[in-house]
C-alpha cells in the first residue's frame, strides 16, 4: 500500500504541483473583494482548488505515461522511470480515469453552486489540452509553437482565469496586464526546460521551439520574456494599488525585482553555455553544463510563482485596510 502511494507521488511530479497551489492563490486574491461572507467563500474556494490540482495531476501523469520511451533514453529521469515499471502504465492510466471522473463531479458541483457554465467549457479544455499535449496521435509537445502555446494555457493562464472567473466576471484591466506579466514569464521559463531535454528531443527529432530555433535563440528569448514580463507583473500591481488600494505597498514590489533578477542572471549564463556549445559542438562537458544548469527549471518557475502569490497577498491586504 504505502510503496504503491511513493510510487504514485512519483509519477505524478510533485516538483510542478507548487505552481499549481500558486495560480489558484493569486486567482482568489485578484477576484475577491471585501465584506466577505465566509460561509459562501469556503465551499467555492475548495472545490476550485481541488479541481485544478486534480487536472494538474492528470496531465503530469499522461505526460509520464506517454514520455515513458523517451525518458528512459535520459539518466536523469531514471527514478521516474523506474517507479513507472514498477506501478505499471495500465493502473496509472486507471488512476487517470477515476481521477478525470471525480475532477467532472467537483467541476458539476461548483456550477450548481456558482450557476456558471464557462468553468466547465475552461475545465473541459484544460483536460483536453493536458491529455493532447503528450498522447498521440497529436503530442503537442512536439508541434513547436503549438507546445508552448499549449503549455501557457494549462499551467497559468486557464487556471488563473478559473479561480477569477469562479468568484467574479469583472475582468479588469490591470489583471489582465498582469496576467499577460505572467503568461511571458512563465513562457521564458518554459523553453529553459526545453532547453534541458534539447539534446535528446533533437536527437530523436521532436520538434519542441528550443529545437526549431535552437539552442542560443531560445536561451535569449527566455531572457527578453522574462524581463518583458516581470515589467508588465509589476506594472499591474502597482497600478492596481495606486488606483483605490494602498499605494505605499508598493514598497513589496521589489520581491518581484530581485527574485528576477536571480533568475535572470541563471537564464544569462545559460544563454553563455549555449553560445559556447554551438560553438564548440564536439564538447560534452558543455552539454552537461547546460543540462545540469536547466535542470533547475522547475524551481525557477516555482520563485517565479511564489513571488506572485506573495504580491497578490499584499494586493488582498490593501483591499482590506480600504
Amino acid at each position: 500500500m504505502f510503496k504503491t502511494i511513493r510510487l504514485l507521488a512519483i509519477v505524478s511530479r510533485p516538483e510542478f504541483l507548487p505552481a499549481m497551489v500558486s495560480w489558484f492563490t493569486i486567482g482568489l486574491s485578484w477576484s475577491i473583494n471585501p465584506p466577505l461572507n465566509i460561509t459562501e467563500l469556503v465551499i467555492p474556494a475548495t472545490l476550485s482548488v481541488a479541481i485544478i490540482m486534480i487536472s494538474a495531476v492528470i496531465g503530469l501523469q499522461l505526460n509520464t505515461i506517454f514520455d515513458y520511451d523517451l525518458d528512459s533514453t535520459d539518466n536523469r529521469k531514471k527514478r521516474l522511470v523506474q517507479a513507472m515499471s514498477c506501478l505499471g502504465r495500465n493502473k496509472l492510466k486507471s488512476l487517470v480515469i477515476v481521477e478525470f471522473l471525480l475532477g467532472l463531479a467537483f467541476v458539476f458541483l461548483l456550477l450548481l453552486i456558482q450557476g456558471k457554465p464557462a468553468l466547465f467549457f475552461m475545465w473541459i479544455v484544460g483536460i483536453f489540452l493536458a491529455y493532447s499535449y503528450s498522447a498521440p496521435p497529436l503530442r503537442l509537445k512536439s508541434r513547436s509553437w503549438l507546445s508552448l502555446g499549449t503549455l501557457l494555457l494549462v499551467i497559468c493562464i486557464l487556471p488563473v482565469l478559473f479561480v477569477f472567473y469562479t468568484f467574479t466576471s469583472d475582468l479588469n484591466s490591470f489583471f489582465l496586464l498582469f496576467l499577460t506579466g505572467q503568461a511571458l514569464s512563465v513562457y521564458s521559463l518554459i523553453l529553459s526546460t526545453e532547453v534541458r531535454d534539447y539534446f535528446e528531443d533533437s536527437a530523436l527529432k521532436i520538434e519542441t521551439m528550443t529545437v526549431r530555433i535552437g539552442l542560443v535563440k531560445a536561451s535569449f528569448l527566455s531572457i527578453l520574456l522574462l524581463s518583458a514580463g516581470g515589467i508588465l507583473t509589476g506594472a499591474g500591481f502597482f497600478l492596481r494599488l495606486v488606483c483605490g488600494l494602498q499605494p505605499v505597498l508598493n514598497v513589496f514590489l521589489f520581491a518581484i525585482a530581485v527574485t528576477d533578477l536571480i533568475v535572470l542572471r541563471e537564464l544569462k549564463t545559460l544563454y553563455s553555455l549555449s553560445k559556447e556549445y554551438m560553438s564548440f559542438e564536439n564538447q560534452s562537458s558543455i552539454a552537461q553544463d547546460i543540462r545540469r544548469l536547466s535542470a533547475h527549471s522547475p524551481l525557477w518557475i516555482t520563485l517565479a510563482s511564489q513571488v506572485a502569490v506573495f504580491m497578490s497577498l499584499i494586493l488582498l491586504l490593501g483591499k482590506f485596510l480600504l
